[in-house]
């Protein structure tokens, strides 16, 4: 077959050269050709990755090891032709060449020159730390142009998978970092038993307020009833102080009537009401003192009658 059709990728930029003489180009274009003086280059215009692990020194000249990934494109295909030989077999479409690799070396390596400019600004801590703002700040110099542009490919993302210190460091890190967290965890059992006792005292401070304030009311309450049970006495004794004097006035007025009786007429007015009342009288003792001078009485007043009568 003298006149073979060459159909191109759809990712790929076709650029067809016969007889040392652009012919034509475009993306994923299809064409005839003869086969003895026709050249194809097909630059591959889809993204790609390239992977990568380098070593660096931090600010504290400390070393880093860098592991990642870049993924770009070759966003002018003309341009990187000019620079990189994408040439392919126009029969099965082979590679002629491995600038195709070569690419995404020289892509790594303009990765490891912009993260070696931020590296160095950071203290090896900060940038074991920053791992995604460093991969930003990376991504960000290369999307400034520079040879990135110059090749015509550009960077579509930058992804650092891990930051390693060497192994002696990290041990030291390890250390110090255990160290930091067994402080950390004695702090929080501190924090934790100042708390309690915190609570406990809150709690005491509370049941003794309450106490408090009950023995205020027992108090309050007790002066009350003292209050109260004096002004009753009070009242008590001063109703008696008034039954006494009514009973006494009572009294003189009943004895009243027998102020200007002799005192013999009273004695016998006694033993006449003692008379009236002998059946609620259980034992009656009369003394003879008694009997003599009641009998004395009614004989000396028969002799005064008597002599009043031999007189008249």
């Amino acid at each position: 077959m003298w006149f073979p059709y060459f159909k191109g990728q759809p990712t790929d930029y076709i650029i067809r050269y016969s007889g040392g003489q652009l012919r034509g180009e475009g993306q994923a274009k299809a064409f005839y050709y003869w086969r003895y003086n026709t050249q194809v280059v097909a630059v591959p215009t889809q993204s790609q990755d390239v992977s990568f692990v380098f070593n660096e020194l931090s600010a504290d000249h400390q070393q880093v090891t860098i592991q990642g990934q870049a993924t770009f494109r070759i966003s002018e295909p003309k341009r990187a032709a000019q620079l990189f030989n994408f040439s392919v077999d126009p029969l099965t479409q082979a590679p002629l060449s491995d600038d195709r690799e070569k690419v995404g070396r020289r892509v790594a390596n303009l990765v490891q020159v912009a993260t070696r400019g931020e590296i160095g600004t950071r203290p090896l801590e900060k940038a074991l730390g920053d791992a995604p703002v460093l991969a930003a700040a990376v991504s960000g110099v290369l999307g400034t142009g520079g040879m990135l542009e110059e090749m015509g490919v550009e960077i579509l993302s930058v992804e650092f998978l891990s930051v390693r210190p060497t192994p002696e460091v990290a041990k030291a890190l390890e250390a110090e970092l255990r160290e930091s967290l067994l402080r950390r965890a004695d702090i929080a059992v501190y924090a934790r038993r100042a708390a309690t006792i915190d609570e406990e005292r809150s709690i005491r401070e509370k049941e003794l307020a309450s106490d408090k304030a009950l023995e205020e009311q027992r108090k309050g309450m007790i002066e009350l009833v003292g209050a109260n049970s004096l002004r009753e006495a009070e009242n008590a004794a001063a109703a008696r102080a008034i039954q006494a004097d009514a009973d006494a006035d009572a009294e003189r007025k009943k004895l009243a009537v027998y102020a200007g009786l002799e005192s013999k007429l009273l004695l016998a007015h006694a033993m006449r009401e003692l008379a009236d009342n002998a059946g609620s009288i259980g034992n009656l003792t009369i003394t003879s003192e008694l009997l003599a001078s009641l009998l004395n009485d009614k004989a000396s007043g028969a002799e005064h009658a008597s002599g009043r009568a031999g007189g008249h």
